[in-house]
């Protein structure tokens, strides 16, 4: 009789957490319904074409006849086969050297003069913010007529400086760093972006820390060293790890470079655009997929490391 009751017992135990598993199961039903197309667009259209890549990378392909298994021959040739691959490199780290702290620093600061209580501030958060709305494709174009370099029809920028009396600038159409110096320029049109996520952190600073620092008689630049820019740490962090992967990606010289984006002398031809161009102009898919891949492995590396270096991030705790 013991063994009997141990054993209906124990059979009891078994079926209580199946039981609770298929109400919680039955219950989830509606969730899993309505995440199921973002499921299915994720697998689709994210996972499957990353796997694709990674598999491409390992074969000499040209989207139309040629898929000959090349192994590793697509990455060695990256390294030491590209007689591009220099001045890409060259022109992706200045871009990213300027373009980073420029584009941090102008939002941050944007940020500061928006995140005070005057009246009619909104409208001016709503102004700054509106170019981030309009298209890459749109933005790059209209651009690409403000830096217009023509004698006898000049961009709005030029003919500034024709009126000042001043000599005519190349900006996109220079064959040396002026062409990249154009494009940080260029960039500053969108710091709204960067301003929003800013004005979000400093309004989750703790007001008690202003008023227990006014008290103490501080003054607004001693309160902004010693709690605005070290409460904002981790929003800079944030943004230095997302504006360093833009920056490596950025392709977007496509819509206002001339060359087919690549620049006078190559000035504007950075990594991005180099994925593009194997890919797309030169029909070498395998070889662009290679280079993707070598794009991931260096933001993963570089993420890393900025995250082993983060100790100057100051969190809430």
């Amino acid at each position: 009789m013991m063994t009997r009751a141990k054993t209906g017992a124990a059979a009891a135990v078994v079926r209580a957490p199946r039981g609770r598993l298929k109400k919680r199961l039955k219950a989830s039903v509606t969730g899993w319904l309505f995440i199921l197309p973002m499921t299915f667009g994720i697998c689709v259209f994210t996972l499957l074409p990353i796997i694709q890549s990674l598999y491409y990378s390992f074969f000499d392909y040209n989207l139309v006849s040629r898929f000959d298994f090349v192994g590793f021959g697509n990455y060695a040739d990256i390294f030491s086969g590209d007689p591009e691959m220099g001045k890409v490199i060259v022109n992706t780290l200045l871009f990213a050297l300027v373009n980073i702290p420029v584009t941090l620093v102008g939002s941050y600061l944007l940020a500061l003069l928006l995140n005070v209580n005057v009246k009619g501030i909104k409208v001016f958060r709503v102004l700054y913010y509106l170019p981030c709305t309009m298209p890459a494709i749109v933005s790059g174009i209209v651009w690409s007529y403000i830096m217009r370099y023509n004698v006898e029809t000049p961009g709005l920028f030029n003919q500034f400086l024709a009126a000042l009396g001043l000599p005519m600038s190349h900006f996109f159409y220079a064959d040396n760093f002026g062409a990249v110096a154009s494009i940080v320029l260029m960039n500053l049109w969108s710091l709204g972006g960067g301003t929003i996520i800013w004005l979000a952190q400093f309004k989750n600073i703790p007001k008690q820390l202003y008023e227990a620092a006014e008290i103490d008689g501080a003054s607004a630049m001693r309160r902004f060293f010693s709690i605005t820019l070290p409460m904002s740490t981790p929003m800079i962090f944030y943004n230095l790890i997302t504006n360093f992967i833009v920056t490596l990606q950025f392709n977007g010289t496509l819509t206002f470079a001339p060359n087919n984006g690549l620049g006078n002398g190559q000035a504007t031809y950075m990594f991005g655009l180099k994925i593009y161009h194997e890919a797309f102009r030169r029909s070498n898919m395998g070889y662009a997929c290679a280079l993707a891949w070598v794009l991931v492995v260096i933001v993963g590396l570089v993420t890393v490391l900025l995250f082993k270096t983060n100790k100057w991030v100051q969190y809430d705790n």
